[in-house]
């Protein structure tokens, strides 16, 4: 559909660029030029970007902090017939942004919701990655410590599926190491920098190979994007770590050697090759 008229009472989920400006669509300007109202994540990053394309459309704030109480009042614009905007920093909005939660409430209350498709980072990095994009899963931001992110990495341990996750440049080594401790070191991944900016960077690995890289780098700013590699075989044989000694000692003793015994245990079972060999020299 071309130069659609606005309809009132309707929320738009309009896409921005995540780095370069050129990557904004004329759909994406029209519609911020046209609408009563901009609900932007941070009204002074969207405001170099109005001003850019000399938009001048008023901006409210909408972001994690004040969502709860905005959600009330952007709903009641939106009953009043009035057309709002809905942008993130960067992106499409409601991915691994509060906007869910206002297009959630939006199909609550049955208010019409239009999307305008832009860029995102986890499609275009692994778009370039070169690893399997037939089916893939994507994890947004992992939890930041505790139980619930050991259980989230283990539960990645045996996913098939290619893994797309975003982490912050203060997290990355340490997310890398977790990785390469639960799933495997030798696991492919590619890691995306800054996409679409001026300093980009596409490192391809494995996970071990890219902890040695970024320990040794001085590139550890701005946002990143992981494409890792899923789990090359199902695994078949589900072993408490008693039962997996008792298999690991069968191995040893038929004259395998340590490195040997655990590649063979970790193509059969949920246990990274790691976690194998550390066991071994156990026994």
């Amino acid at each position: 559909m071309n130069n659609e008229s606005l309809q009132q009472g309707t929320l738009y989920i309009v896409g921005t660029p995540i780095g370069n400006l050129e990557d904004i669509t004329l759909r994406a300007i029209r519609i911020l030029q046209s609408v009563n109202l901009i609900a932007a994540e941070d009204t002074r990053h969207t405001a170099k970007l109005l001003h850019h394309f000399q938009i001048t459309t008023p901006q409210i704030s909408y972001h994690h902090h004040n969502r709860i109480a905005r959600q009330t009042e952007l709903l009641n614009y939106l009953e009043e017939g009035q057309t709002i905007a809905l942008v993130t920093d960067a992106g499409m909005p409601g991915i691994s942004d509060p906007g869910y939660d206002l297009i959630y409430a939006c199909i609550i209350a049955n208010i019409p919701i239009i999307p305008i498709p832009g860029p995102t980072a986890a499609i275009t990095a692994l778009a370039v990655s070169g690893l399997s994009s037939d089916r893939f899963v994507f994890e947004g931001f992992l939890p930041v410590k505790g139980k619930q992110r050991r259980d989230r990495l283990h539960q990645l341990m045996t996913e098939t599926r290619t893994i797309i996750v975003y982490e912050a440049p203060h997290r990355l080594l340490k997310t890398l190491t977790d990785f390469k401790d639960i799933i495997d070191d030798d696991r492919p991944i590619t890691v995306a920098r800054e996409i679409t900016k001026r300093y980009e960077e596409f490192w391809r690995g494995t996970l071990n190979n890219a902890i040695l890289y970024y320990q040794n780098s001085q590139q550890i700013k701005g946002e990143f994007t992981l494409i890792i590699a899923g789990c090359s075989q199902p695994h078949s044989l589900e072993l408490t770590t008693e039962e997996l000694k008792g298999e690991l000692q069968q191995l040893l003793n038929q004259g395998m050697t340590r490195s040997q015994a655990s590649r063979k245990l970790a193509e059969i079972t949920p246990f990274s090759r790691r976690q194998i060999y550390n066991l071994s020299l156990d026994n």
